[in-house]
């Protein structure tokens, strides 16, 4: 962290009974004046602290807060392992309706992008701007794919899935440098400093000395079923704010300027990185940075 600002506060809040944590960079400036609230809300299997290269730069002129979603980072697991879109939406909701700010702006990845546009949608008087890297979920042409499968198959094989995750341990690695290689194998852009700041925030130590990653191994396993297309498609014409949809060029991730998806927007424009892949705000970061403060 600067050597000028200490690094955030720990701090928590309360969602469904869920004890949930999040990361606070200052809300007030160096004159004592409260600055405009700035909400990061990470991707799938990953935490708060990954937006820290972010905040770092943000934090002089916003009130930068980070969250981790339930089953993630800081946050508590649920009993039943059952994570829905549904639920993280209430989550991001009751976390700025206790923070007592609003409207807010909004960067968040993946399915935390996912989660922040219904949010939008929803409340589209709540949200400034919003910045979604790779948030749309699956394509129409995968959703296509899925569906080809009878739905009396995709429930078998779900609850095939949740009962083998009911009975899995999380993972366990001998050293903090085993889990280290293994962040760099899910994402070969990621530099070396980049990888292990992600790592160190992203493991428990356990009771024999191994390391586990903080995320609930069942949010490997979706339900059968999200919301209709039509239900989402509606949401998202709902979104009022300038909404920025960004893509990496090397992701797997589908376009939707491309796809389609686009056209259910009213004030969403896309751009797309190259040399970049479903983590582009790490695999790019300076042009991210660049593109974000042009935005903001």
């Amino acid at each position: 962290m600067s050597s000028q600002f200490p690094g955030p506060t720990s701090q928590s809040f309360i969602s469904q009974r869920l004890r949930l944590h999040y990361v606070d960079w200052g809300k007030y400036d160096e004159n004592g004046k409260a600055k405009p609230p700035l909400v990061l809300v990470h991707g799938g299997r990953d935490h708060a602290r990954s937006w820290d290269w972010v905040a770092e730069q943000l934090r002089d002129d916003w009130h930068v807060v980070a969250m981790d979603h339930r089953g993630h980072g800081d946050s508590e697991w649920v009993s039943d392992g059952n994570y829905s879109s549904g639920d993280m939406v209430y989550d991001l909701a009751q976390f700025v309706h206790q923070l007592d700010v609003g409207p807010v702006t909004i960067v968040a990845h993946s399915m935390g992008g996912n989660v922040a546009l219904r949010y939008a949608g929803t409340f589209p008087d709540m949200v400034e701007k919003l910045v979604a890297i790779e948030g749309l979920g699956p394509s129409p042409k995968r959703h296509e794919e899925m569906r080809a499968t009878p739905y009396p198959e995709r429930m078998a094989e779900w609850i095939e899935k949740k009962r083998a995750a009911s009975g899995r341990t999380p993972r366990k690695y001998a050293s903090i440098e085993d889990a280290y290689a293994r962040m760099i194998e899910e994402n070969s852009y990621l530099t070396e400093r980049q990888a292990r700041h992600l790592t160190i925030h992203g493991v428990n130590k356990n009771e024999d000395g191994t390391y586990s990653w903080k995320f609930d191994p069942h949010l490997n396993v979706w339900h059968v079923e999200d919301v209709a297309d039509e239900f989402i498609q509606q949401t998202w014409n709902a979104i009022s704010c300038p909404t920025l949809l960004l893509y990496g060029a090397e992701s797997w991730a589908s376009n939707p300027e491309g796809d389609g998806r686009l056209d259910h927007f009213r004030t969403a424009r896309v751009i797309e990185f190259e040399n970049a892949g479903h983590w582009l705000h790490h695999d790019q970061f300076d042009r991210f940075m660049a593109t974000l403060h042009d935005f903001l």
